[in-house]
């Protein structure tokens, strides 16, 4: 019998297949690994392909697409109220399989190469940014923790950390060595040696070099 409609659920090494003919019974239902895929749907006709729309969907859809198949992505929470018994690969790939085929299913649009990878730069981005964010809250907790309030965003942080370094800040507390499992560290012979914000500032950027700059991002 020819399959017309196939749901396709996607992995990382084991694919489920299932699929049905234009009377609504099913044909196909098999598990594939990842180099059995595309040979298996050359060998089918045209027909529609319903896949859910995660990791690696996108990739797949424009490699059906090139064997002469209809791919179609679906959000998984459009998907899962077809679900007819518990989540298996062989039930998920029957509930593609009948979602796809819903008149008044919404799909999402298949993305190209280019599309996705600037999506790739852009979601990149957002983690660097997320993570210069994080440290520079750190350090804001850490200096305030010698009672130095430093001034919220990057740029003016950056402009006064030098001057908070140096102990030129009104009321800036000297730490002591010696106090904390992370003096105890330096060697017995420095224990309760003062410790002034030059030797932090040393520490920090180095002997010779200027305050610490986050890179620039995209």
């Amino acid at each position: 019998m020819k399959a017309t409609t196939i749901g396709f659920d996607l992995a990382k090494n084991e694919f489920q297949v299932h699929g049905v003919d234009a009377a609504g019974k099913a044909v196909v239902h098999k598990k594939l690994r990842r180099a059995q895929v595309l040979p298996f749907f050359a060998r089918l006709s045209p027909c529609t392909i319903g896949v859910e729309a995660c990791g690696s969907a996108h990739h797949w859809a424009r490699e059906l697409a090139e064997l002469g198949h209809t791919a179609k992505l679906m959000a998984p929470h459009f998907v899962k109220p077809y679900v007819k018994a518990n989540k298996t690969d062989a039930a998920d790939a029957e509930a593609i399989c009948e979602a796809v085929a819903r008149p008044n299913m919404r799909f999402v649009p298949v993305k190209s190469v280019e599309q996705q990878a600037i999506l790739a730069v852009h979601r990149v981005r957002s983690g660097l940014v997320a993570e210069r964010t994080a440290q520079l809250n750190r350090l804001r907790s850490l200096l305030c923790e010698f009672g130095l309030i430093a001034p919220r965003g990057r740029r003016a942080l950056m402009e006064r950390l030098p001057v908070l370094l140096a102990g030129e800040a009104p009321g800036a507390a000297q730490p002591q060595r010696g106090s904390g499992r992370a003096g105890q560290q330096d060697g017995a012979g420095d224990l309760g040696a003062p410790r002034t914000w030059a030797d932090l500032r040393q520490e920090l950027v180095g002997p010779e070099g200027g305050p610490p700059t986050p890179p620039r991002f995209l």
